[in-house]
């Protein structure tokens, strides 16, 4: 039998023993001293277990696209304009899935967030409330619909996989409408559980298999394995509560159809009957596709590059994909964002909106709602910023004027290691 805490009971026990506040001091006093979500990033993993950090921060295989998804965009450069006589405050509201927001970015919908801190999603939907901007729950959330619905009045968007079972779907789309969710999003790039190799080193399991490495860094990170012994253990809420959150890859697999196809996802927008996006876009010629089968937006996204090594970065594909489409379908995007001037590029580039993951997934490991708020502040800001300096006052002239300020950097000498690799085929750098 293995030793499981919360089948003895002992979170019953140490829920009225309030050592929360004592082991998370430190993270507190360090998310306000945080300047950038990697400041965040390192809060988290300095409070979270290795197997859980890991799980956040990985990427599929070798994590190829993992770091290409972040350094395309230091290959755009902002050719900003002078003299352009705006006068604070900026305008930075727009509209997702046609509803009103006060921001152009958001968290996207994320699997098991009370993994990374007890208050798990209700952390992101309250931030999220507080900046005024959409949120997105996933179906693999630890927080139900309705909880959710009763935290966040505003703008949401509910994420669904393409389960096998339609009478599953059929009864978790009809909750996610009851719970006041505007608009639906199918991921429409996991027909499989990617290859994340962190988690096969780590041995990765929610609850922990307790073995003595799992043990010997739990007690290296009293925060983080206080706050999941003193509180109830979690399970897929929005799904079946049946099905305990430690069988995560095991209930995917077997729910999961990669055998769905252009005909169900037609299915599913006639039960859904309302705005929809494909998540997981980065080819013109299937967005095209999910526009004429009548998804009336398109999420330009490669899961985090979690899923299929070496798929595209999606700041590169952004451009074909609003060329494709045309200037008045909406197109959402993600991926490797961890600055707000990524969010001014890819607003400039042709998106209408940009999902961020990890970064606010780093502020919850690192503080609950504190660490979620602190990642959208500091997105905020720099996103300001950002527009304030290009000469853009409002985020319609961003993406307005957006092809004449993000230009490519060429190629240059200084990039490669030597000065004869351009001649080897690496790049087009003058000598």
């Amino acid at each position: 039998m293995i030793f499981n805490p919360h089948k003895l009971g002992i979170h019953k026990v140490l829920k009225h023993i309030p050592l929360n506040a004592v082991f998370d001091a430190p993270y507190k006093r360090a998310l306000k001293k945080a300047v950038n979500i990697a400041d965040l990033r390192l809060i988290a993993k300095s409070r979270a277990h290795k197997m859980v950090f890991d799980y956040l921060d990985a990427g599929a295989d070798d994590e190829i696209s993992l770091r290409r998804g972040k350094d395309a965009y230091t290959e755009l450069e902002m050719h900003y304009k002078i003299l352009s006589g705006i006068k604070p405050p900026l305008d930075l509201s727009t509209k997702i899935f046609g509803m009103d927001v006060n921001l152009p970015f958001f968290g996207c919908p994320t699997a098991g967030n009370r993994m990374f801190h007890w208050e798990g999603e209700t952390a992101a939907a309250k931030a999220s409330e507080k900046f005024g901007t959409l949120y997105g729950l996933s179906s693999l959330a630890t927080t139900g619909i309705t909880e959710i619905g009763a935290i966040h009045s505003g703008p949401k968007v509910f994420q669904l996989y393409v389960w096998k079972d339609r009478e599953l779907v059929k009864e978790v789309i009809a909750k996610a409408k009851e719970g006041g969710f505007g608009a639906l999003a199918l991921t429409v790039d996991f027909t499989w559980y990617g290859n994340r190799e962190r988690d096969i080193r780590n041995d990765f399991s929610i609850p922990p298999k307790y073995s003595v490495p799992q043990m010997i860094e739990a007690l290296r990170k009293p925060a983080w394995t206080y706050d999941f012994l003193s509180h109830e253990p979690y399970t897929y809420a929005c799904i079946n509560t049946d099905v305990p959150a430690d069988s995560l890859a095991a209930f995917v697999n077997s729910q999961i159809a990669p055998e769905f196809n252009w005909s169900d996802a037609e299915w599913l927008l006639g039960e859904w009957n309302g705005p929809a996006a494909p998540k997981g876009v980065v080819r013109p010629d299937d967005a095209k596709r999910a526009i004429e089968i009548g998804f009336s937006s398109i999420w330009v996204s490669n899961h985090g590059a979690r899923q299929l090594e070496t798929s595209p970065a999606t700041i590169d594909v952004l451009p074909s994909i609003r060329e494709a489409v045309g200037p008045d379908v909406e197109i959402i995007m993600d991926g490797g964002v961890q600055r707000g001037t990524d969010i001014a590029k890819a607003l400039a580039l042709g998106a209408d909106s940009v999902g961020v993951g990890k970064p606010y997934l780093w502020g919850l490991a690192a503080g609950g709602e504190a660490g979620v708020s602190r990642a959208y502040e500091i997105l905020k800001v720099e996103l300001d910023r950002a527009m304030g300096l290009l000469g853009t006052p409002t985020v319609a002239d961003l993406k307005r004027e957006g092809p004449s300020l993000i230009k490519r950097r060429g190629s240059s000498i200084r990039d490669y290691p030597d000065r004869n690799a351009h001649l080897r085929g690496y790049g087009g750098g003058i000598v």
